[in-house]
């Protein structure tokens, strides 16, 4: 029920329950799995496979843990921004809810950005120079950004269906260069070298520290199908056997996938952006089976419906937090509307679209493709994992079971995103190392700032609302 201005009644996500397990399961692997990171872990070799092992350890398998807890614990919508209010207040739910909002704001570029150079490999090798032409790029990306807004301001009935085939863009492709991959190993062997010596790092520098932070933040997303709970069936038993599921599936396309394109290309040659595509044609033309020849551009194509997918995930998760703390009244009330004839909080979803268009468009201004997709990589992470410091806290305080392994998991899971926030400030490989410092620090102390007087503000009014309705 709604109000006569569109307004939810307070406390009620006011959504309708659309999503069932096989929709939470395709919607985690659209959100979590970036097979872009295969191309940025096989630029490290055969020692990238131990580097996600260890990623899995120590950050993976305890934020499953954790929001499998907090799920069962709070199941609405809202899901971080619920979880961390109820363990610390309203003020730092709101902080939390916006990190992890604004990270999004600078990740939907990056995401298309990868997804624009892809698209270029589908039209040929003709047309795989337009990789790197910034008109191009910027043009694919807001075209990708706005079906995703526009699908999901219809409705999650609609919109889930982008999610869905997102999951498909993005295990299909998987499945086709691990398939590959392994005809070829048995038939030609190996481009790499898979020495018990080389899977150990050949060089401990900046590079590869600030990459093992994009390791860790790669399994990032098992809470963003909780941000949907006002909208998914039996929201916290559909959510844990999703976890489960879902998280099956993403370390094997992690290792396999990272292992294929080792197979197929030598570290040194693989390219960060478009690396999928091309091992799928290098496999194809070392095979010598030109019947394969159309693959390399049908998997450009899923993947770039995988990538559109996952931004679809991520609109749709994201935008509920900010409808939360509407409802709150945290934030104004206009974010808490929902749209008459399509039951969605489409004014967090415009708002979200609009900001994001102009973080493409900034994200190109004065770099190179390759800078703005790195500058803007490691800007997200740090914005993602400080609201990931309040989930692992919320779970250390509120969770039910206060055994050894529940206790080792929080602080585990708080010590791997301490640890990959500080690894992210260091630059890598990039053109101008000052200039990537000024964007990824300045934009993260600017954000935060932002969302700090926002809160108080917002816990303030809604405080003095409160005393007045009393």
């Amino acid at each position: 029920m709604m109000d006569e201005r569109g307004f939810p009644p307070r406390g009620s996500a006011a959504l309708p329950r659309v999503m069932g397990l096989r929709d939470v399961v395709l919607f985690n692997i659209a959100a979590i799995v970036g097979l872009r990171w295969l191309t940025t872990a096989a630029q490290f070799g055969p020692a990238s496979l131990i580097l996600w092992l260890l990623a899995l350890l120590i950050f993976f398998l305890p934020s499953a843990a954790a929001v499998r807890e907090l799920t069962d614990i709070e199941p609405g919508a809202g899901g971080i921004y619920r979880w961390v209010s109820r363990a610390f207040g309203p003020w730092h739910g709101f902080l939390a809810g916006w990190g992890y909002w604004v990270n999004n704001l600078l990740y939907f570029p990056s995401l298309l950005v990868a997804t624009a150079a892809i698209a270029a490999y589908a039209g040929g090798p003709g047309a795989v120079h337009l990789q790197d032409d910034r008109l191009f790029v910027g043009g694919v990306s807001l075209a990708g950004l706005w079906l995703a807004v526009g699908l999901n301001v219809v409705g999650l009935r609609v919109g889930k269906w982008l999610q869905n085939l997102g999951g498909y863009g993005t295990w299909l492709p998987a499945l086709i260069l691990v398939l590959l991959a392994g005809w070829s190993l048995v038939t030609r062997g190996s481009a790499t070298s898979f020495t018990a010596t080389r899977l150990l790092p050949a060089r401990f520098d900046f590079e590869l520290v600030n990459f093992f932070a994009t390791m860790t933040f790669a399994f990032a997303g098992l809470e963003l199908a909780p941000s949907l709970g006002g909208e998914i069936r039996d929201a916290a038993a559909t959510v844990r056997r999703g976890v489960v599921f879902s998280g099956l599936a993403v370390v094997a396309m992690y290792l396999l996938g990272t292992a294929a394109i080792l197979v197929a290309l030598p570290a040194g040659l693989v390219s960060i952006t478009n690396g999928m595509p091309q091992a799928i044609a290098g496999l194809v033309a070392g095979l010598g089976a030109r019947s394969l020849a159309p693959l390399a551009a049908i998997v450009a194509i899923l993947l770039v419906l995988g990538n559109i997918g996952g931004v679809g995930a991520w609109l749709a998760g994201s935008a509920r937090l900010p409808f939360a703390a509407g409802v709150d009244q945290v934030l104004p009330e206009a974010f808490g509307r929902v749209h008459p004839r399509w039951q969605t909080p489409y004014v967090a979803l415009l708002v979200q679209g609009v900001l994001a268009t102009i973080f493409v468009i900034a994200g190109l201004a004065g770099a190179t493709v390759r800078d703005a997709y790195v500058a803007l990589t490691s800007t997200t992470i740090v914005l993602y994992f400080v609201p990931y410091l309040y989930l692992f806290g919320a779970y250390l305080r509120l969770r039910r079971q206060r055994t050894l392994g529940t206790a080792t998991a929080g602080w585990l899971g708080l010590s791997a995103v301490a640890l990959s926030i500080a690894l992210s400030l260091v630059p890598p490989a990039v053109a101008h190392p000052l200039v990537f410092e000024v964007k990824v620090i300045g934009g993260t102390v600017v954000f935060l700032g932002i969302g700090v007087v926002l809160a108080a503000r917002g816990v303030r009014e809604r405080t003095a609302s409160s005393a007045v309705r009393g």
